[in-house]
């Protein structure tokens, strides 16, 4: 059992660290955040491990572990270097410019509440349905969609030119 928990962990590590750093926009947090649901999970590996999504379940963990962090100060805190960006996601071509508007928009994306922003980022990094977000948050899919499109709306106000916006609906 143990070394099923180990494979799994070493298949699914990147993944989840991708995330929890898109989530909490700290590489450290997300370090702390992952490290504490796998302690977690380690414990009841049997239970999730016979579940018919235990990577789904994880990302729950990891989402819930994240919302209700006690350390609030350092979950404030955004990391705005260019090396975590790269780290979510391999830039594609990056110039100044494409530098600058990443930065803009994790900035503003760190300054949403964060049920919002966790819902931002299952619906477009995870790409999740209502239901799924619904699921993981704990309210209802009209729930998540009023998160999303609040979001979506303060992202768009904060959008420093009208095409940008237009990107954005």
């Amino acid at each position: 059992m143990p070394d099923r928990f180990e494979q799994f962990v070493a298949d699914r590590l990147d993944r989840l660290l991708r995330f929890a750093t898109a989530l909490t926009c700290d590489p450290y947090l997300a370090q702390d955040v992952v490290q504490e649901v796998l302690v977690r999970a380690q414990a009841r590996w049997a239970r999730i491990a016979a579940m018919q999504a235990p990577e789904s379940y994880l990302r729950k963990m990891v989402t819930n572990e994240y919302l209700s962090w006690r350390r609030r100060r350092a979950a404030r805190t955004i990391a705005s270097t260019h090396a975590t960006l790269d780290a979510i996601g391999t830039p594609s071509g990056d110039h100044a410019d494409s530098y600058a508007e990443r930065d803009a928009m994790r900035a503003r994306i760190a300054t949403l509440p964060r049920k919002q922003r966790a819902a931002i980022l299952l619906r477009f990094y995870e790409d999740c349905t209502d239901a799924e977000i619904a699921g993981v948050l704990g309210c209802s899919a009209g729930t998540v969609r009023s998160h999303i499109s609040r979001a979506l709306g303060t992202l768009r106000a904060g959008a420093p030119d009208p095409t940008f916006r237009e990107a954005l609906s």
